[in-house]
């Protein structure tokens, strides 16, 4: 018996439910052995409001359930009838097939970094405009020259008197325009 990881499809806002619904139907069928993780790929994010850090979970493939387990005729059908469940993606039908492993590394190692080090909710990227929100420069726009997330701040060439000044601001300081 070798256990390999399928993508299950559900409804999305009801991935956790299809989780733990999963995890009771197979402790209920006693078919334990025959899976092993199920898994809603999350990643924490972290987020300035009034002026505190909140951190939240954000799901980074919605819709979506991780199941590693050992395919059969009678694993399938437990799947299959759990509620908001869609179907599995990949194969077809009546034969699902899995997602490689590389393929699998690549989600769990994601779900490892977004627990150690959480990413900013909003994601700037050079080049992109935007406004001061916070700060002796509030209500002006700017330019994002650099971004280093490891800080949570960014570089912006912010327009003043008609020369472009560059002007170190934290996340929370600006929003995308």
């Amino acid at each position: 018996m070798m256990l390999r990881w399928y993508v299950v499809h559900a409804y999305s806002g009801f991935e956790q439910q299809v989780k733990r619904a999963i995890e009771e139907r197979v402790r209920r069928a006693g078919m334990e052995d025959h899976f092993g993780q199920v898994l809603v790929p999350t990643e924490e994010v972290v987020e300035m409001r009034e002026g505190q850090k909140r951190r939240s979970e954000r799901k980074f493939f919605p819709g979506y359930v991780l199941v590693q387990m050992d395919m059969s005729e009678e694993t399938w059908h437990l799947i299959r009838s759990v509620p908001r469940v869609l179907g599995f993606i990949g194969g077809t039908p009546d034969k699902p097939s899995p997602i490689t492993d590389k393929e699998a590394d690549t989600i769990l190692s994601r779900i490892q970094e977004g627990v150690e080090k959480p990413r900013p909710k909003v994601l700037f990227e050079v080049g992109e405009v935007v406004r001061v929100i916070e700060g002796p420069f509030n209500d002006f726009n700017g330019v994002v020259e650099e971004v280093n997330y490891d800080k949570s701040r960014l570089l912006v060439a912010v327009q003043i008197f008609g020369r472009s000044t560059p002007v170190e601001l934290d996340f929370h300081q600006v929003e995308k325009v």
